[in-house]
């Protein structure tokens, strides 16, 4: 069972991760990043989330029963 959450979480952090690529080329981030040299808060959420998600899925995947 906690393979397949795993699993789950894996491809879930792959599409947050696609997200914040796909929200780091936007003009709105583009225009941020000049003028603040920081990327847009969903940017980094998305980031974050992904992340985070593919962190525990691996774990879950690799320790899981």
């Amino acid at each position: 069972m906690n393979k397949i959450v795993g699993l789950i979480l894996l491809v879930v952090g792959a599409i947050l991760l696609y997200f914040s690529y796909e929200a780091s080329q936007s003009l709105a981030s583009e225009a941020s990043q000049m003028v603040t040299n920081e990327p847009t808060d969903n940017t980094m959420w998305y980031l974050t989330g992904g992340v985070v998600a593919v962190i525990i899925g691996l774990y879950a995947v690799f320790k899981g029963k």
